[in-house]
């Protein structure tokens, strides 16, 4: 008899925050059983049209039904909206003849999880909540689903600890393997310390400012830094904002990302980006962090066990200091205010730590500590053991 392969829909749409852990659970899926068929649902809104596709899953689009927070005539279309979203979340279930379904949050989720309940049949479904303050749909969908995970407890409905599913370059990454031929790539010294910045896809401004002032002092204390300060940042040139100071060296990545030496008369290098996009390799070559503290960022920078100093985004309702919360009180991290932080603590922050070997091993195992490298693959078994789907007998 042909053993039925499992049929699995994911719902994470608009931002990476939502889409990035999906697609890390369709990869354990797929790495745990290659006959388990995937298909994401998205909406045009998101960045998922994109993202989904360049990881090779099945993408099916599905109306958008954003609430208005205030009372306005957009209110009044979203009954009509959600119905028909509904339904094209439900028809795209039974094309392809779903078995189970994981929802991550945002617009796409909302409609998956009512879809799920509508009809005859029932389809079970798991919750994923990334953040330390779930989100209206995950809030919706928690009520009746069969299995709750997450990130953090306390998110706002009980939930099983898992952590964050993050992509098997970065769950499965050896800094240490990699550091010589990550430092080639950025061209940063091989031997000195490195502190790596970023904000994001398109960068902080109040972290490229503040950098701007560290960079010299950070040379003057034989700390390379490896900054990505955000495209449009870049290119503007206003050091305020991110751009190059004067006199800085322009470099040509084997990537083809134009970069620049910022402080060209010291060493080591402190080369500026205005992008990565080999994630990977900037973790690989880098020693400490200054970030924001996003459910993602958070998740990654602690699973492959680097020290971070950081700098939630001033706005929303603190959930970025909440998602911080767990790996500074491990001891692998420092929580600073946007508004609090100046370049000479950056420059005290990290020479404190990189000149400091025992101190610097305990926050590399208090970051480790408090991240997971397994989440991905313990979503994907959750989902199997849902609908009690025997995986082959080598992923048992």
């Amino acid at each position: 008899m042909t053993r039925k392969s499992l049929s699995v829909v994911l719902a994470g749409g608009g931002t990476a925050g939502h889409i990035e852990p999906a697609m890390a659970v369709a990869d354990a899926l797929t790495h745990l059983d290659p006959s388990i068929r995937v298909t994401a649902l998205g909406t045009e809104r998101g960045l998922e049209k994109d993202l989904v596709p360049a990881r090779g899953y099945d993408l099916r689009m599905i109306e958008a039904v954003p609430l208005p927070r205030h009372l306005t005539k957009e209110l009044f279309r979203v009954p009509g909206r959600l119905h028909t979203s509904v339904k094209q979340a439900r028809d795209v279930m039974d094309d392809v003849a779903a078995d189970v379904l994981i929802g991550f949050g945002g617009y796409v989720s909302m409609s998956a999880y009512l879809a799920a309940r509508k009809g005859s049949r029932h389809i079970p479904y798991i919750v994923h909540e990334a953040n330390a303050r779930a989100g209206i749909a995950n809030k919706i969908g928690a009520r009746h689903a069969c299995r709750v995970l997450g990130a953090v407890p306390g998110c706002g409905f009980p939930i099983d600890v898992v952590g964050i599913p993050v992509r098997p370059t970065i769950s499965q990454l050896d800094r240490s393997a990699l550091r010589a031929e990550a430092r080639e790539f950025f061209g940063l010294d091989p031997q000195a310390p490195v502190l790596l910045e970023f904000g994001g896809s398109q960068g902080a401004q109040s972290l490229n400012r503040v950098m701007n002032e560290a960079v010299s002092g950070l040379a003057e204390k034989n700390i390379g830094v490896l900054q990505a300060v955000g495209p449009k940042n870049y290119d503007c040139g206003d050091p305020t904002r991110g751009g190059a100071p004067a006199g800085a060296k322009d470099l040509s990545l084997p990537s083809g990302i134009t970069a620049r030496n910022v402080a060209p008369d010291y060493a080591p290098a402190q080369i500026q980006v205005p992008y990565i996009n080999t994630m990977n390799l900037a973790y690989a070559a880098a020693d400490c962090v200054i970030c924001r503290s996003g459910a993602m960022t958070v998740a990654e920078i602690s699973a492959v066990g680097l020290p971070a100093l950081y700098v939630p985004l001033p706005i929303g309702n603190g959930e970025q200091a909440l998602n911080a919360q767990p790996v500074i009180e491990a001891g692998g991290g420092t929580l600073i205010n946007d508004h609090d932080l100046t370049g000479q603590q950056v420059i005290d922050w990290a020479e404190n730590l990189l000149t400091t070997p025992g101190k610097y091993q305990t926050a590399v195992a208090g970051a480790l500590r408090s991240g997971s490298r397994n989440a991905a693959e313990d979503v994907a078994r959750a989902a199997c053991d849902l609908v009690g789907y025997s995986l082959p007998a080598s992923q048992h």
